[in-house]
């Protein structure tokens, strides 16, 4: 039986550790053909304390059968284990992934009509109690006639002038708010804008306490009423002490506030529920190509002072994007439209000292720290060494990018449904060439 049988007997004395711990696991012990003859199961020390306790005289001898196809067997069922194992851990790190993706996808796809307002912004890409320093900053300079400033509340306001309709009460947000309210004062209050009250909603208290000494003492005699709001959130993107007071206006004005702010969808949808019905938002506020020279010659700094390239300019939004913007806040009739200024200053170093008079300078959740001194001196050489003028100047572009939009009202002009259409182009071509205006005919005609 012995020569047979596929499997192979292994005699070899039993070893200390093996009469404790027992045999290995592929290794099967000649139990169950004991256990049939009568004879107490066991190996190793238990066996022969068993079989003595029997009375049945054994050699201190086990005997162990490996099959090698059992072995094989058990390569393979261990190799599919450990393929399964590795299959499933696989197939849970991408539902992880296909959840995470439908959950990204469920909340920016969702609409801003709802009357609860949701942020879609979960990232804070600028460090919004850094940026209220900055803005307390500008307060305690007390500079508040800048020129951009003055040009871009300018282009507003004769934006808001272009309208027929007057508007009397004007929320300002963030931004310049102090130059948008003396350009209101100036250009539309009165008969010509119809302008009777201005509310500024600012999240910096020095700021809003300038305004309120400015418009008491130096507009106080235009007749327009103006107040001010104080936001408890440093990002200005929920308006909810606007929202909670229960009033509403016609007009919305931001200047140069809206590129510092997070949830830019959230913000404009707050602002659109601050708005009456068929209420307008006009907007200004930095592009990306604004400080294009700073930026390539802090690139060409870093490189090559340090050896590598860190972001110095925050990120802006792009002209495409914009209309996008207006349309998930549900403004009608969105319009957007670019302008390009570019301003001159005798040395690069003042083109910071203007950022910084104007609460500008970066505010990056993951900026690197402060410029080096080797390094900062470097991009003031390459600024000069790249984008001098003539007359020795330096220019400085900023685009800024202008959206205007209403409130949803019935009265607005809106798209007709596909296929309402009740005239087709053949007709007004067949119809044009009836009257004399084919285009062919009158060109032989002139040409002769």
């Amino acid at each position: 039986q012995l020569q047979t049988s596929p499997a192979r007997l292994v005699p070899r004395e039993a070893s200390r550790g093996e009469a404790e711990r027992g045999p290995s696991r592929r290794e099967s012990p000649l139990e169950t053909s004991g256990a049939r003859a009568g004879r107490p199961a066991g190996n190793g020390a238990r066996g022969l304390a068993e079989a003595g306790e029997a009375g049945a005289a054994r050699e201190p001898v086990s005997f162990f059968v490996r099959d090698p196809l059992e072995t094989r067997r058990d390569d393979l069922a261990w190799a599919a284990l450990r393929a399964l194992t590795a299959a499933r851990s696989m197939r849970c790190r991408a539902c992880d992934r296909l959840a995470s993706a439908a959950t990204l996808q469920r909340r920016w796809t969702d609409p801003c009509t709802t009357p609860r307002l949701r942020s879609y912004s979960k990232v804070s890409v600028f460090d919004s109690n850094l940026k209220l320093e900055h803005r307390e900053r500008v307060a305690r300079l007390g500079r508040y006639d800048d020129r951009l400033q003055n040009e871009i509340a300018h282009r507003l306001v004769d934006r808001l002038l272009d309208c027929t309709r007057t508007f009397e009460s004007v929320l300002v947000v963030g931004g310049a708010g102090l130059v948008v309210a003396r350009k209101l004062v100036e250009e539309a209050s009165g008969d010509r804008g119809g302008i009777r009250s201005v509310t500024y909603a600012e999240s910096s208290p020095s700021l809003r306490a300038a305004f309120d000494a400015k418009a008491a003492f130096e507009l106080a005699s235009s007749g327009v009423a103006f107040d001010s709001v104080a936001l408890s959130d440093p990002d200005e993107s929920t308006l909810a002490e606007v929202l909670a007071s229960g009033r509403t206006f016609d007009a919305a004005i931001s200047c140069l506030g809206l590129h510092w702010v997070n949830d830019l969808p959230g913000c404009l949808a707050s602002i659109r529920r601050c708005l009456k019905p068929d209420g307008l938002f006009l907007g200004g506020f930095l592009g990306g190509d604004t400080l294009q020279e700073m930026r390539i010659a802090c690139s060409v700094a870093e490189m090559e002072r340090e050896g590598g390239v860190s972001p110095r300019t925050s990120p802006l939004a792009r002209v495409r994007d914009a209309g996008s913007l207006l349309s998930a806040a549900s403004f009608g009739l969105p319009v957007v439209d670019v302008d390009t200024i570019s301003i001159r200053y005798p040395t690069a170093s003042h083109v910071v000292d203007h950022l910084r008079r104007m609460g500008e300078q970066g505010a990056n959740s993951s900026r690197r720290g402060f410029l080096g001194r080797d390094s900062a001196l470097a991009a003031a050489a390459a600024y000069q060494a790249l984008f001098q003028e003539e007359d020795g100047t330096v220019p400085s572009t900023y685009q800024v990018i202008y959206v205007s939009g209403w409130s949803p009202h019935e009265s607005q002009q809106r798209p007709s449904k596909r296929g309402a259409a009740n005239a087709s182009f053949r007709d007004l071509k067949e119809e044009i060439e009836g009257q004399g205006g084919g285009g062919e005919a009158e060109k032989k005609g002139d040409s002769s």
